[in-house]
């Protein structure tokens, strides 16, 4: 990127209009009642659609970071662009024809592919441009992805009954490609050992800051990368099994009709954006692994609390906490990420992560839960299980931070010796 280098905060406007089209993912629970409707198919084969892009969504992060790292962010979120494009063309003609596999490979694997793609250059683009506003800068980054829903959900809506499923399908295919093809031209890395002027780091930021910039195959190597990834698991694991199951839950729980419902399950979105800006914001203020600590005292005392709460205000307070809990997770992480092991490899560092963590919690946990329901015909032995599970991650962040230090310390004592020499 030679002369001088261009304006961040335009960076990381576009970096939002980005993560704003890969949140649409979250409202595709739109689209269910309509092609259950109109189609011979039944609705775990439609859902099935969402579990697919889910996994290929994983599959493309750690692609995208893997690629963005030896090519830049441009390339990689332009060929998102034309991907979620093209998927979403596939997945309206096939909607036309009534063929599920071409659903499959369009909204599932093309378009999954894409967000995975998409998402991860922002954020590993993000942490380089603001080392002096990590936390505010990527919460705002991807709050985008977490109110993507809360945009595109209402409009889905209003275009079904206006145009037909396929219809709309090509009305948000053709917005996703631009939009996400535009923005793309705005994202690029910083030089080499490039800080904002006049900034110095804070001396706690310092203490857990990596000097070193590992690999993807470095990191993966280490310890720290899985206890990282370990955090992450288990944050997404406890987050993803109330908002996959929050409408069915939150009518057994207080006895609400499925229309009151959805009120709930609304506010857990905006919780869920809320809550990658508000904690990304306190780690800034307090750290990274305190804030993973929080993160999981606060969901133990709610997981346990949560089956005996049949109040409406106090139930939707509680699954809103935990909603923002897990997209704090989101926030939080990559940050984490950063201090042990440096921001040049994030891209794909953070990739690998987000895949692993998405094949392991985020596509099983909903379907353990729902399975937990159908043969005991409650939703309290999975909660239980899950405040069980976070009381005892409580001393893996306290880890998480000690390994950074410990890291940190020893990088400190090896330029010094090398100045002594």
């Amino acid at each position: 990127m030679p002369g001088k280098p261009p304006n961040r905060w335009i960076i990381a406007a576009a970096a939002i209009f980005i993560q704003l089209c890969c949140g649409a993912l979250y409202s595709w629970s739109v689209f269910v009642k309509p092609l259950a409707a109109m189609e011979p198919w039944s609705l775990v084969q439609i859902s099935a659609t969402f579990e697919i892009c889910l996994g290929a969504l994983g599959v493309g992060a750690m692609v995208g970071g893997v690629w963005q790292d030896r090519v830049g962010p441009r390339l990689v979120v332009t060929v998102a662009g034309v991907l979620y494009g093209v998927g979403f063309l596939v997945s309206a003609i096939s909607v036309e024809h009534q063929s599920l596999a071409g659903l499959y490979i369009g909204y599932g694997v093309l378009s999954g592919l894409a967000i995975g793609m998409a998402y991860i250059c922002p954020v590993a683009v993000i942490v380089k441009w603001f080392p002096d506003k990590r936390g505010k800068a990527i919460g705002a980054t991807v709050m985008g992805y977490g109110a993507g829903a809360l945009v595109m959900g209402p409009l889905a809506a209003r275009l079904i009954i206006h145009l037909g499923v396929a219809a709309t399908f090509e009305v948000f295919g053709a917005v996703y490609f631009l939009v996400i093809a535009v923005a793309g031209q705005f994202q690029g890395n910083p030089p080499l050992h490039w800080k904002p002027a006049g900034w110095v780091p804070r001396a706690a930021a310092s203490k857990m800051a990596s000097r070193i910039d590992y690999t993807v195959r470095q990191a993966i190597r280490t310890w720290r990368f899985w206890l990282l990834w370990l955090l992450l698991v288990l944050n997404t694991s406890a987050g993803i099994m109330i908002i996959s199951q929050a409408s069915p839950l939150t009518q057994q729980q207080v006895g609400i009709s499925a229309v009151a419902a959805a009120a709930v399950v609304a506010a857990i979105s905006i919780f869920n954006a809320f809550g990658r800006v508000a904690w990304a914001w306190i780690s800034d203020l307090i750290g990274c692994t305190r804030v993973f600590f929080l993160l999981f005292a606060i969901q133990a005392c709610i997981f346990f609390a949560l089956p005996r709460i049949h109040a409406l205000l106090l139930f939707e307070a509680a699954v809103c906490a935990i909603a923002m809990c897990y997209g704090g997770g989101w926030s939080v992480l990559p940050i984490l990420a950063t201090d042990v092991f440096g921001p040049r490899y994030m891209g794909g560092i953070y990739g690998w992560m987000t895949m692993v963590t998405w094949l392991v919690a985020a596509i099983p946990s909903p379907l353990l839960v729902a399975h937990v329901r159908q043969t005991t015909g409650t939703y309290q032995p999975a909660i239980l299980t899950i405040g069980c599970v976070m009381l005892l991650a409580l001393p893996l962040p306290w880890l998480a931070g000690r390994a950074a230090r410990r890291v940190a310390q020893q990088q400190t004592i090896s330029e010094e010796a090398l100045e002594q020499a």
